[in-house]
């Protein structure tokens, strides 16, 4: 009887022992929990890579010099059941956090934004530089073709050009440069068809793709915006009466990296596939990035009998309905 009264006393002792244990690891890590983490700069920024384990994570902070140590983030994390939901990217502290403060943070994936613009009038080729350019973007296309590029991002098309809507697009830090590509890809395909369905009727364009062909020329002809839609209403006339485009914009483009900045007699006489005082119609692919303004004013030109325009020199152009009336505008103004 003694013997097991003494056998109780123990085992009464260690219950008790594992219950004041329990409740210093639970005062210790509730301490731990809400103490603001020293950041060794203001603003601090680290990153967690794609695919790292809690234990990686957590390491990975401690060696940035945040986490003292790593084992007690992991335990917190592990207590709240938060294992395998923090995300991976690039993260900024503007202040000190604690470290649940720094889980919820995690947990929620706010990494740093980046952002990349997208102009309206740009070539493919300009594009690309901008997203090689941009430091907060993973560069995965860099060995890649346009071609190879148009298959990453699921393109039916073959060539790349105005394929990409222009607009500032933000993201997390370290995207893919095709994840980019592919979200303005989209975004022109969403905003091209929409347009489209809500096109005048009786435009002497049979698809989509001929409005994105003849969007990219007026967004490079447009110099002042209210002159957009009479340039549009000038190429649906032209292309109406079966007449040539005879637009500088896509011989320039035509002589690609040739172009000195300087357009010569005989490059409008040079046969290109975008030569369109050579070629009647429009050109075989666009020319440029389109905005919104240029789709429209493409799918819903003025109503005009204008056939001709010529640049005044500050921007805007004065548009003529007859060779005559156009020649002395000329001589007036570029002569």
């Amino acid at each position: 009887m003694a013997r097991s009264y003494a056998g109780f006393r123990v085992m009464r002792r260690i219950f008790n022992l594992l219950i004041l244990l329990v409740l210093l690891a639970t005062a210790g890590l509730t301490f731990y929990a809400y103490r603001p983490l020293p950041l060794p700069a203001t603003p601090f920024e680290f990153t967690l890579k794609q695919g790292s384990s809690l234990k990686g994570m957590a390491r990975d902070m401690q060696q940035a010099g945040l986490l003292e140590q790593d084992w007690a983030f992991v335990w917190l994390v592990r207590l709240l059941g938060k294992s395998g939901q923090l995300k991976a990217g690039k993260y900024a502290l503007e202040h000190p956090v604690s470290p649940l403060e720094l889980l919820n943070i995690l947990d929620k994936g706010l990494v740093v934004q980046g952002q990349v613009s997208v102009i309206e009038g740009w070539t493919f080729r300009q594009l690309r530089a901008a997203l090689d350019a941009n430091p907060d973007i993973a560069h995965g296309t860099s060995n890649l073709s346009d071609a190879d590029i148009l298959q990453r991002i699921g393109a039916a098309e073959s060539h790349p050009e105005g394929l990409f809507f222009p607009d500032t697009y933000h993201f997390a830090s370290g995207s893919s440069d095709l994840a980019i590509l592919k979200s303005a890809y989209q975004a022109m395909q969403r905003h091209l068809q929409e347009a489209w369905a809500g096109r005048e009727p009786g435009l002497p364009l049979h698809t989509p793709y001929h409005a994105l062909i003849l969007a990219s020329i007026v967004e490079k002809e447009t110099g002042t915006p209210s002159d957009r839609a009479m340039i549009a209403g000038v190429f649906v006339n032209r292309l109406r009466k079966g007449m040539l485009l005879q637009t500088d914009p896509t011989v320039i483009y035509g002589l690609g990296e040739k172009f000195d900045g300087n357009l010569r007699k005989r490059d409008l006489l040079a046969d290109t596939a975008y030569n369109t005082y050579k070629r009647g119609g429009l050109t075989p692919t666009p020319i440029a990035l389109p905005g919104m303004a240029a789709l429209q004013a493409t799918l819903h030109p003025a109503q005009t009998d204008a056939l001709y325009f010529v640049a005044r020199g500050d921007g805007s152009s004065q548009f003529s309905s007859t060779l005559a009336v156009h020649n002395r505008a000329v001589n007036q103004y570029q002569k």
